[in-house]
């Protein structure tokens, strides 16, 4: 893990990868509540946090990936 020197502030690569999951997060979300909806989710909670976390880590392995 590293971090990216923004003018003299030091940021954190997972920081920037766990803002960049969150927004794909909630850009899914409608698609995942559709499916809450309809009864195809048991446990919505636990299914948001572990799809974020696998999205955490599909994003972490892009990152790695790339060289970042």
């Amino acid at each position: 893990m590293g971090e990216f020197n923004f003018y003299d502030i030091y940021i954190p690569t997972l920081l920037i990868q766990a803002l960049l999951a969150y927004v794909i997060f909630k850009l899914l979300s409608p698609l995942i509540n559709r499916l809450i909806l309809q009864g195809w989710i048991i446990f919505p909670n636990i299914f948001n946090l572990c799809f974020y976390l696998m999205l955490l880590l599909g994003v972490h392995q892009i990152f790695i990936g790339l060289g970042i």
